[in-house]
């Protein structure tokens, strides 16, 4: 499966919600810490056309914003069908 990209803080509870639903996934995925990346900011802002965190791109494409654990994991599960 191609990759997955979370974009996200370690202050915020629902990147960190993500990323814990990813790892009971077994998902790979690519972290992008806004913090210490501030042009990753920018970037998850060009996809998502907003500021709010996590944004989540799924390999075909799909991209995600504050994704709940239902709706992320069925996208990834459709992600990794194609």
């Amino acid at each position: 499966m191609a990759e997955i990209t979370v974009y996200g803080a370690d202050w915020c509870p629902d990147c960190t919600r993500t990323k814990r639903a990813l790892d009971a996934a077994g998902a790979d995925y690519v972290y992008r810490d806004l913090v210490a990346e501030p042009q990753a900011a920018q970037e998850a802002e060009a996809l998502s056309g907003r500021k709010n965190i996590p944004v989540v791109v799924l390999p075909d494409g799909v991209i995600l914003v504050e994704p709940s654990d239902p709706e992320l994991l069925d996208a990834v599960a459709r992600a990794g069908s194609d």
